[in-house]
């Protein structure tokens, strides 16, 4: 069972060879994001020797893999304080939902003319996996879910457009595995996504870019209405974390 008042993440040795700090930047990262780092109000401290000892590698590849997680915004070196994992606020999450529903539907009005059956029928088959009860199958659901907006920003067929939301993603995943519990928004997340395949399948620009920005802003008015728990102290975070289970 994890320490709560010193959360440590779980990590998995490393393959000796000549990309030791990206193979490390990469485990850290997963492990990051994996980890449930609004559950805690405790800071979540990185130790260079205890990941160096985790990793099976020494501490520089490790130290160059931190400094490239504080470039991407994943941790923070704080002078006396170590290397700690980065929790995003609840602004922030708002602005970082803001900009993917810029990009992802400018993405998709750019797909629309040129999309073909092939690659409707991939979004078909990621938007309706779980579309029987998306609740019972939420963690996968999530995963699924994202998988689709980034198929429909590739589709766009600008590579800055899927580097740019790919960071973007990373940070949002447990936050986005939160609010899928809230409000019937799985439910909700299957009839927009079916929504926005059509208008996509009938090679409408404006109605599938239109869709595709309402239905990622409604996750951007979910978090400024259910989203204290990205705030809140610890006590307080288990209400406010389901608060809009019955709203």
């Amino acid at each position: 069972m994890q320490d709560v008042a010193n959360p440590r993440l779980r990590v998995e040795p490393l393959d000796a060879g000549v990309t030791l700090r990206r193979q490390a930047c990469d485990a850290i990262k997963r492990a990051i994001t994996e980890m449930d780092i609004y559950g805690t109000h405790e800071e979540i401290r990185l130790d260079e020797r205890q990941l160096s000892q985790d990793l099976g590698v020494s501490r520089t590849p490790i130290r160059e893999a931190l400094s490239i997680l504080e470039q991407e915004g994943f941790v923070r070196a704080i002078p006396r304080r170590g290397v700690l994992v980065v929790r995003k606020s609840k602004r922030e999450v708002v602005e970082m939902i803001t900009v993917w529903a810029a990009i992802e539907s400018m993405a998709a009005r750019l797909a629309a003319p040129h999309v073909t059956a092939a690659e409707i029928a991939e979004l078909r088959a990621l938007g309706e996996a779980f579309q029987d009860d998306p609740d019972a199958h939420i963690h996968e659901y999530s995963d699924a879910n994202m998988a689709f907006h980034k198929a429909i920003i590739r589709l766009g067929g600008i590579g800055l457009m899927e580097s740019l939301t790919e960071s973007l993603f990373i940070h949002m995943r447990a936050v986005r595995a939160v609010t899928m519990t809230q409000d019937n928004r799985a439910r909700r997340s299957v009839a927009d996504h079916h929504a926005i395949i059509e208008a996509l399948a009938n090679h409408d620009a404006d109605r599938a870019a239109r869709l595709v920005r309402e239905h990622t802003m409604g996750l951007a008015a979910h978090v400024e209405r259910h989203g204290d728990f990205l705030d809140a102290p610890l006590a307080d975070r288990s209400a406010a974390r389901t608060a809009g289970a019955g709203a």
